[in-house]
C-alpha cells in the first residue's frame, strides 16, 4: 500500500485568530507579538507580510515598515484551546499524528483516502471541517512523505490544498531554489550556491551525492535524496514528552525581588496544570535565568517523591534561585520539569499535599468548563490585575 502524509498548517494563525475574534481587524495590518522595544514578532496577517513582516523579526523592524499596524499581545490560552479543536478534528481521520506546533501538524493518512475519492478530496474534507469548527484556514499538502507534504501545504499559502502525486516527486521540488530543502539555512545556502547549484533540481540531476561531500559532509545524502523528492521519515505519533516547562523573555528587566517571586509562581502553576493534563508527574525540576547581558545560568534540583504540584514547584524553584544570589537584571526565566513517572498511583503521604493535589484539579476542572483565568490564586491574580494595567497604559500611549 502507498504511503501518504498529510501536513496541516494554520495560515497566519494568530493574527487569523485576532481577526477572527475582531471583525474590525479584518483585511488589515495585523502583528502579534511582544509589544516594547525588545520583542519579537510572533505571527503577522498575509496583509502585513505583503509589507515585509515575519515571524521572529524584531517588533522594531515591523514597526519600521508596518507603522499603521495593530499590533496585539499574544493570547497564548485562546490559542491552545484552538489547537485542542484542530487536533480533535485531526484524531476523527487517523490516530498517527505528529504535532510539530500548536498550529501544524503531520498526520499518516495512508489507506484513508480510500474513504474518499483520492487525496485532494480528503484533504479538502479536512479543511472544510477545521473551517466549519473554528472559523479558521488551514493550508494542506498532501504527498509520498512528510518533506513534500510540507512543501505542498507552504507553496499555495493562504488557503492552499496541494497533492503531490506518486512519481511526480523529483519534477515538483526541482524548480524550486536550495533554500527550500528541508534542514538547509543560510550558510547551508550560501555554501550551496557558491558550487553552482542554485536549484534542487541542479542537486537531483548530479550522479550521486559524493559531489556534495565537500559542501554538506555528512548532509550530503540526505540533501541529494531530498534533491530527488526521497524522504523516508515516518510520522512519530508516539513521540515521548522528556520535558514540561515554561519560559519567559521579558520586555523589561527584572529587577523587583517580589516581581521575581511572582513570576516563579506563576511558571510553577503553569507547568504544573501541563503535567496534570499529561498525566504526568516529574522527579528533576530545574530553572533557567537568563540576564541582561546575556548570561545564563541554570540548575536543578531530584525529589524523592514525583510531583506536579505546584506548590512543591515553586519552593523549589524558588530555593534553587535564592541560591544563586543575583544581583542583576533579569531579561528572561524559565521553569521545567523531567523524569517523569506516570501520576496514577503515586499518592501522596501528607494530607496537606493531598489536599492541594484535590485543589489544583477542582480548579482545572473550573477552568475546561468556564475558561482559564475564571478562578485563580492571590499570587496569579496579582500578576495578572498588573499585566492587564500594564497592557491599558501600553494601548493609551502607543
Amino acid at each position: 500500500m502507498r504511503r501518504w502524509i498529510m501536513h496541516v498548517d494554520m495560515d497566519a494563525f494568530y493574527a487569523s485568530v485576532e481577526q477572527r475574534d475582531n471583525p474590525e481587524y479584518r483585511g488589515r495590518l495585523v502583528i502579534v507579538g511582544g509589544l516594547s522595544s525588545r520583542g519579537v514578532v510572533a505571527t503577522a496577517s498575509y496583509e502585513a507580510r505583503k509589507l515585509g513582516v515575519h515571524s521572529a523579526m524584531s517588533i522594531v523592524k515591523a514597526k519600521e515598515l508596518c507603522p499603521d499596524g495593530i499590533y496585539l499581545r499574544p493570547r497564548f490560552a485562546v490559542y491552545h484551546a484552538i489547537s485542542e479543536q484542530v487536533h480533535e478534528i485531526m484524531h476523527r481521520y487517523t490516530p498517527y499524528i505528529e504535532p510539530l506546533s500548536l498550529d501544524e501538524a503531520f498526520l499518516d493518512v495512508t489507506g484513508l483516502h480510500g474513504r474518499f475519492t483520492g487525496p485532494y478530496a480528503l484533504g479538502k474534507a479536512i479543511k472544510e471541517e477545521i473551517w466549519e469548527a473554528t472559523g479558521l484556514v488551514a493550508s494542506v499538502g498532501v504527498a509520498p512523505n512528510k518533506y513534500l507534504a510540507k512543501l505542498a501545504s507552504d507553496i499555495k499559502k493562504p488557503n492552499g490544498l496541494v497533492v503531490v502525486p506518486y512519481g511526480k516527486e523529483a519534477e515538483f521540488v526541482a524548480p524550486l531554489p536550495v533554500k527550500r530543502l528541508w534542514g538547509v539555512g543560510k550558510q547551508m545556502t550560501k555554501r550551496l550556491q557558491e558550487a553552482g547549484f542554485y536549484k534542487i533540481g541542479q542537486l537531483a540531476a548530479l550522479p550521486d551525492e559524493r559531489a556534495l561531500k565537500s559542501i554538506a559532509g555528512n548532509q550530503a545524502k540526505r540533501l541529494y535524496d531530498m534533491a530527488r523528492g526521497i524522504d523516508e521519515r515516518p510520522v512519530e505519533y508516539e513521540r515521548q514528552v522528556h520535558s514540561i516547562g515554561n519560559e519567559l523573555t521579558y520586555e523589561e528587566d527584572l529587577i523587583d525581588p517580589q516581581l521575581i517571586d511572582q513570576e516563579w509562581y506563576f511558571f510553577a502553576h503553569k507547568v504544573a496544570k501541563r503535567l496534570r493534563q499529561q498525566n504526568l508527574k516529574g522527579r528533576t525540576i530545574a530553572i533557567k535565568v537568563r540576564f541582561n547581558d546575556f548570561e545564563t545560568l541554570s540548575r536543578q534540583k531530584r525529589t524523592e517523591v514525583p510531583t506536579d504540584n505546584e506548590e512543591t514547584l515553586y519552593r523549589v524553584g524558588m530555593m534553587l534561585y535564592n541560591k544563586l544570589n543575583i544581583n542583576k537584571p533579569i531579561r528572561l526565566l524559565g521553569l521545567t520539569v523531567s523524569d517523569f513517572a506516570g501520576a496514577l498511583g503515586q499518592t501522596s503521604l501528607f494530607e496537606e499535599e493531598t489536599f492541594q493535589e484535590d485543589l489544583a484539579r477542582a480548579m482545572d476542572g473550573l477552568e475546561a468548563k468556564f475558561g482559564e483565568g475564571i478562578v485563580m490564586k492571590g499570587a496569579l491574580w496579582q500578576r495578572a490585575t498588573q499585566q492587564k494595567r500594564e497592557e491599558e497604559n501600553h494601548n493609551e500611549t502607543f
